[in-house]
């Protein structure tokens, strides 16, 4: 990095009125009339965050804003309709310059849909002088913006003056893919409406891809993780080959091992056999959106709860999340386990010629695995993600607060490999073991249909009243695409007369990307909705038809491929008993 040294501006938010969108129950969209008013805006909020407020995310038109409950909500949003003009102070960064070697898959096409061609498409994107605008999507993930909407063709341009050779005076508004890649390498750089990027990992994503670059995004080595900030300015400069981008791409620490793999001498599970995907887990990290970190944590937050509520855990205690059965651990020291979620079944191996012999394990309910003892979770008979609580939490390094694993951006512990040894916390002392519970909801079953309460918005608008009517009274299919980032859903055939319809658009152009919460519908131009889950990106630019109520998350979590589902529509105040008790949250 180099160039002026950082500091700040005095940022000021313009008068025109503010429209409120709902995104659910506990969050909404805050339409700004600017991007300086976004700034403005996002400053205050950020230095004095109004009652119950957890998250305030700057995108390009709209701030968006989550609570801890409903009545938070309401409250901020009569706030903040009353509120005029308001300034803030934003700090402004120096200069970064990103090599590219420019070979991208679409950079072709982008270059014959702008008009500009391959090389012309090159000169503006290296003559442009981009601005850190916001983060989002994922950590280093910032959206840059050119600088006053126009390239400079001042000295880094051929000084001959060919016409050919000038950067085009203009800002491009690219489209995005109508469907976005399941996976798009690390170090993309990449555009999308009139935003450029580079991707930090290895993720998906709709955005066009012209270049790659080796440089390291996210680094939590150092003192500013984020390689390009909001208000630095950044330059491209095309190089031939030298980038090298692996399959999870040079983001520095953040994934982290989930324990170790030498021999221990206290208190453990050792994992022998994974499964398909063992996670450690615990209530996530929410409130790091700005810095493109989703909340992440456990994808069936209540049955987590539930596990560590059995043993005697505080609810944040960390557990193991296991996909679709096949884990196998082993006990050093006497442990007391609980299994809640899906329902799989789960054995224990005694030791050889030792008491007690080999059982059956029962779910949500504390259970002994004694020193040397091996536990196996089969593969689930409903629903999809396994919880194991161990009296005392397990222990693994904590990021940004939190234990979790977030398979989005690679923070956290990383995923259980057979011989990691996890160490047993002591756990507080005199805490009582709960006894059996009953389930907390029936768990969906592949090929039965599961009802989802959804409530429209926050751009219901580009579907319109058919759109919606299609979403509820047609079922979708559950894909084996689907993972912790979102649920992707088909059309399920049969049904009703809308049945093999995608959703469709009434609106034509490009939404420009905004805050999403967990539990939003977002729908790429492929008409086939993603429900996003706990490791979504904090930020996308389709549009979200509407947003699985909170109540619902725990059946979200637990689709498995396969399964139909049927959203119902519904309003807040059909969901919400009381409006002005918050949700109990936990450190």
């Amino acid at each position: 990095m180099s160039g002026t040294a950082p500091g700040t501006h005095r940022a000021v938010a313009g008068a025109s009125p503010r429209g409120i969108r709902w995104s659910g129950t506990r969050a909404f969209l805050l339409e700004c009339g600017s991007l300086a008013d976004v700034v403005a805006l996002h400053a205050r909020l950020t230095s004095e965050p109004l009652p119950g407020q957890i998250e305030a995310l700057a995108a390009a038109e709209t701030l968006a804003l989550s609570f801890t409950h409903r009545g938070a909500a309401l409250s901020a949003a009569e706030v903040l309709r009353r509120w005029g003009p308001v300034e803030g102070d934003v700090q402004t960064g120096g200069l970064v310059e990103i090599e590219v070697v420019y070979d991208g898959e679409d950079l072709d096409e982008v270059g014959e849909l702008t008009g500009l061609g391959r090389d012309g498409l090159i000169r503006w994107h290296t003559g442009t002088v981009w601005i850190g605008a916001f983060g989002g999507f994922a950590p280093g993930f910032t959206y840059l913006v050119p600088a006053d909407g126009r390239a400079d063709n001042s000295a880094d341009n051929p000084a001959d003056g060919r016409a050919e050779d000038r950067v085009p005076d203009r800002t491009l508004d690219i489209p995005r893919r109508d469907s976005p890649r399941t996976t798009v390498p690390a170090g993309s750089v990449a555009l999308a409406g009139r935003f450029s990027a580079v991707y930090p990992r290895t993720s998906p994503g709709g955005w066009q891809l012209i270049g790659r670059t080796n440089a390291t995004l996210w680094d939590l080595d150092r003192s500013e993780p984020a390689l390009v900030a909001p208000g630095d300015r950044v330059r491209y400069r095309a190089v031939r080959e030298h980038a090298r981008i692996s399959a999870e791409g040079n983001t520095g620490p953040g994934t982290t091992p989930a324990g170790t793999t030498a021999p221990g001498t206290g208190p453990a599970v050792v994992i022998e056999h994974p499964g398909l995907q063992s996670l450690i887990q615990d209530l996530g990290r929410p409130g790091h959106g700005d810095l493109g970190v989703s909340a992440a944590g456990a994808a069936d937050v209540d049955s987590a709860r539930q596990a560590n509520r059995i043993v005697g855990n505080a609810p944040a205690a960390a557990v193991i999340e296991t996909l679709l059965g096949g884990l196998r651990l082993r006990a050093r020291g006497h442990q007391v386990l609980a299994l809640a979620g899906a329902e799989a079944p789960a054995v224990i191996t005694a030791i050889a010629g030792g008491l007690p012999a080999d059982r059956v394990v029962a779910h949500r309910a504390p259970f002994a695995l004694y020193d040397g003892e091996t536990l196996e979770i089969g593969e689930p008979t409903a629903g999809l993600r396994t919880y194991v609580a161990v009296r005392g939490g397990l222990e693994a390094d904590v990021v940004l607060g939190s234990r979790s694993t977030d398979t989005m951006s690679g923070l956290g512990p990383a995923p259980l490999v057979a011989g990691t040894d996890i160490a047993v916390g002591t756990g507080p002392r005199c805490a009582a073991v709960g006894s059996a519970e009953t389930p907390l909801r029936p768990m969906p079953r592949a090929e039965a249909t599961t009802e989802l309460r959804v409530v429209p918005g926050p751009r219901d608008d580009w579907f319109g009243p058919a759109g919606l009517d299609r979403l509820a009274v047609q079922d979708w299919l559950v894909t084996d695409q689907s993972n912790r980032i979102g649920v992707r859903l088909a059309v399920a055939p049969g049904g009703t007369s809308h049945a093999g319809k995608p959703l469709e658009r009434i609106r034509d152009g490009e939404l420009a990307s905004e805050g999403a919460v967990t539990g939003a519908l977002q729908v790429p131009p492929s008409g086939l909705p993603v429900l996003f889950l706990a490791d979504h990106p904090v930020t996308g630019g389709y549009p979200v038809i509407g947003v699985v109520v909170p109540e619902d998350l725990t059946l979200a979590a637990q689709l498995p491929p396969g399964a139909r589902v049927r959203f119902v529509l519904t309003t807040p105040s059909e969901t919400i008993p009381s409006e002005t008790v918050p949700e109990r949250t936990d450190p």
